[in-house]
């Protein structure tokens, strides 16, 4: 091997220095070189193992690739020490051991720019306490796996570095070491992309890439865990994630897509978490969650695009699904929660486009539903069988065939739900379902409002039926229970009434109906229109007025709101008179932090317009960006419409309307709504009023984004900041609707908290005062646990020490 000339430069701070030498192989060179010192390696390829035992440096003198390392036998290159290696190839095709082994708790080194060509059975293998870091490098094993990190105390950091190829995973961390992969790619793999097993086994990627696996993308097992931050997994044959056995792994600002089966399968009491990340175009599910004690949480999440025939989100065998903010659309079916003990719970999210069942319940499990939309799906919501139910709360389902169906026993409760504009029923009870209703409200729907059939003893309180095309209520036969209950096809008491049969009362009249009274107007011919009253008129001006004079603070707020409704109120009298009105636009600016009650006035404000005539209805429907604009092009101006068609007759109030004009806008499709709001608003004037809300400055750019848009709105209310003083109010009010008492001392201080608090943008107001009283509640809570025997004054009474900065004892 004479050709192979190998130079050794003593780097090392001896003091005693020996000129550099020349050696015929790496072994003489290595054996001569000593701490510190340089080997290089002129270009050819070395048929010998190579084991670097001491902390030398060694690079070939011609360039990457030059130098290659490719023994019969054994292992290539071994390493226990720091040792730094650069820009070498390595190969190999001894397949019972690995091509590069880093072993020993003194092995330290750096690789960087080298190849792993082989045939081995691992390409790179780390374990007994090594601590390697790669950069730039690439491993390519075919005969089996890529990367293997092995014991306690072994970890491993990877920079750019790339799996070309492996036979089996691209990266498996087991017993108990630990893997960080920074802008790594692992693809053309088998069995796992990463595969992740042994309880403290751990294994954390940021930016990177997986795809081209014959088998799921990371597969953690067995008390693992993982994190991926800004990570692609795509183009596998497996599941994008597989959980077992107690492992977790936790994904932020991801991307799992382009798969024949799930996004995610979870069994084995396995946790999983995602934020801030998409799931889309799966053959079979989403997220499939499985087991008790299995459980898996979204948020901020986008899951769309099936290209199967499966739910998206499945939940079954007792596991748990936990979802916020997150969108769901284009989907066959969006939500299956199965079998008992399972649960789903739901805030802020949307379904769209399903084109089965937005959300199906069944087998005794249960869902928790707040401030969802459901729209154009098939069935809304579907409560299957006995045991199966939920609360819904705050829910609007719009544009499906039927809003709710609950049958065989199901019993679900719904408050302040909306179901609108759907082809068949809005609600729909038979086969011995249940349910419980309260404030819900279905309108311009095709079919009936509230179908109820068999005798189904449901339970309706205030609910509200309109404009709906067969019947706001239809009960077939006794069994449902009614209280409050309003319609628009019941005429009121003084013009119409239905004989009394069996002492039904008279039609318009609006009270509890009991199971007796039902059957007794069943029988009768009145069938469960006795207990539905007509849709009262709103309530006088002069009252919803008195409830702003109310709120805490708000002064300058109240007198702008008074002005405009005391110029609609003259121009009203004047028109009367014959004389020509002032033209007033309606729209407003509202202006401030969040928390200011800007919600709460623009409610009020659209009440008192509807007691004035200026507006039918008087509602408001509260959006935000998330419901206005879509993921395509032309999808935005639908959405915008459906939520304008919503508020006709009320107020449109849109909250944060500066986030559909963005600084670095482009081509957002905010830009979209923002147009198709401005045309329909001249279209329908007299239809809607607008009311667009949102910090100062950020509004100023909204209303410069059309030509319009300034021209529509005529006023801009600014909200100021709740004072010290007025935070106390709102505090004193919280305990006295909890029936809490704030003694003289507890004031003051609470009074000091509110001036010490520092306001800047993020600052929560009003919600910020009902923070702080919650949080005194709980730690008062605390304190009178410990008591044997509180009084009732103890019981209620809030101290300086239940104060959020106070000191528990």
């Amino acid at each position: 091997m004479a050709e192979h000339r190998v130079r050794v430069t003593q780097d090392s701070a001896s003091r005693w220095r020996r000129r550099a030498g020349e050696y015929d192989t790496l072994a003489e060179a290595l054996a001569a070189a000593e701490p510190g010192d340089t080997v290089t390696v002129r270009p050819g390829t070395f048929r010998e193992n190579v084991v670097l035992d001491k902390p030398v440096t060694i690079v070939p003198a011609q360039g990457p690739g030059s130098v290659r390392i490719d023994p019969p036998s054994g292992v290539p290159l071994t390493v226990t020490a720091a040792a730094t290696v650069r820009d070498l190839v390595i190969e190999g095709s001894d397949s019972s051991v690995p091509a590069v082994l880093v072993t020993g708790p003194d092995a330290r080194p750096a690789l960087s720019g080298c190849r792993v060509e082989t045939r081995s059975a691992t390409g790179v293998e780390v374990t007994g306490g090594a601590r390697p870091t790669l950069r730039s490098c690439v491993i390519a094993n075919p005969a089996g796996l890529g990367l293997r990190l092995r014991g306690e105390g072994t970890a491993a950091a990877f920079e750019d570095c790339e799996v070309a190829a492996a036979g089996q995973a691209g990266i498996a961390v087991l017993g108990g070491a630990a893997a960080a992969l920074d802008r790594c790619k692992v693809h053309h793999a088998s069995g796992a992309g990463v595969l992740l097993t042994d309880p403290g086994s751990a294994a954390e990627l940021t930016g990177c890439e997986i795809y081209e696996i014959r088998g799921s993308g990371v597969q953690a097992e067995a008390q693992a865990a993982g994190r991926l931050v800004d990570c692609e997994i795509h183009r596998v044959t497996g599941n994008g994630l597989t959980l077992d056995g107690e492992a977790e792994l936790v994904l932020t600002g991801c991307r799992v897509h382009d798969l024949p089966e799930n996004g995610a399968d979870l069994r084995g009491r396995a946790r999983l978490s995602l934020s801030n990340s998409t799931v889309r175009d799966f053959g079979r599910g989403a997220l499939s969650v499985w087991d008790q004690g299995t459980e898996a949480v979204a948020e901020s999440c986008e899951l769309h695009g099936s290209s199967g025939e499966y739910p998206a989100l499945w939940v079954s065998d007792g596991a748990r699904l936990t979802l916020t903010d997150c969108s769901l659309h284009d989907l066959p079916d969006a939500l299956f929660v199965l079998d008992r003990d399972s649960a789903a719970t739901a805030e802020g999210c949307s379904f769209s486009r399903i084109r089965s069942s937005a959300v199906s319940v069944s087998g005794g499990a249960g869902v928790t539903l707040t401030g969802c939309r459901v729209q154009e799906a098939g069935t809304g919501l579907w409560f299957r069988d006995h045991g199966s139910g939920g609360l819904l709360t705050d829910c609007e389902i719009s544009d499906v065939a039927t809003g709710v169906i609950v049958t065989k026993g199901a019993d679900p409760v719904l408050r302040d739900c909306t179901v609108r504009a759907s082809s068949d029923a809005g609600v729909y009870v038979s086969a011995q379902g249940r349910g419980t209703f309260e404030d819900c409200r279905v309108s311009h729907g095709k079919g009936f409002g509230f179908h109820i059939i068999d005798g189904c003893r449901t339970v309706l309180t205030r609910c509200r039926a309109e404009q709906n095309g067969r019947a706001g209520f239809e009960f077939s036969e006794p069994g449902p229970v009614v209280e409050g209950c309003t319609s628009d096809d019941v005429a009121p008491a003084a013009t119409a009434e239905v004989p009394a049969p069996r002492s039904v009362p008279p039609v318009g009249v609006a009270q509890p109906l009991t199971a007796a009274a039902l059957a007794s107007a069943v029988a009768g011919g009145a069938a469960g229109t006795a207990a539905i009253g007509p849709i009262p008129d709103c309530r006088p001006a002069e009252e919803a007025l008195a409830e702003l004079d109310a709120l805490v603070g708000l002064a300058t707020v109240k007198q702008e709101v008074r002005t405009l409704i005391d110029l609609i109120s003259v121009g009203r009298r004047r028109r009367q008179a014959g004389l020509k009105a002032p033209s007033l636009r309606r729209h407003l600016v509202f202006t401030g932090a969040p928390g200011t009650g800007k919600t709460t006035v623009a409610r009020l404000y659209g009440e008192i317009l509807a007691a004035l005539g200026v507006l039918q209805r008087g509602h408001l429907v509260e959006v935000a960006r998330v419901d206005l604009v879509g993921e395509h092009i032309g999808s935005t101006a639908i959405r915008t419409a459906a939520a304008f068609d919503r508020a006709r007759g009320g107020v449109l109030f849109i909250d944060e309307a500066y986030a559909l004009a963005p600084e670095d806008g482009g081509r957002d499709f905010g830009r979209e709504a923002i147009d198709t709001l401005v045309k329909l608003m001249e279209d329908h004037r007299d239809e809607v009023v607008v009311i667009v809300a949102g910090y100062t400055a950020e509004m100023e750019r909204f209303l410069s984004a059309n030509p319009g848009v300034s021209s529509r709105f005529s006023r801009t209310i600014t909200f100021p900041d709740y004072s010290a003083d007025e935070l106390l109010e709102i505090a004193r009010a919280q305990c006295a609707e909890h029936e809490y008492a704030l003694s003289e001392a507890t004031e003051g201080a609470l009074l000091d908290h509110f001036a010490t608090l520092e306001r800047g943008p993020n600052f929560g107001n009003g919600r910020t005062a009902r923070q702080v009283f919650e949080t005194m509640v709980e730690r008062h809570a605390m304190r009178v646990a410990q008591l044997a025997d509180p009084s009732t004054e103890e019981l209620q009474l809030l101290v300086p020490g239940d104060l959020p900065t106070a000191r528990l004892p």
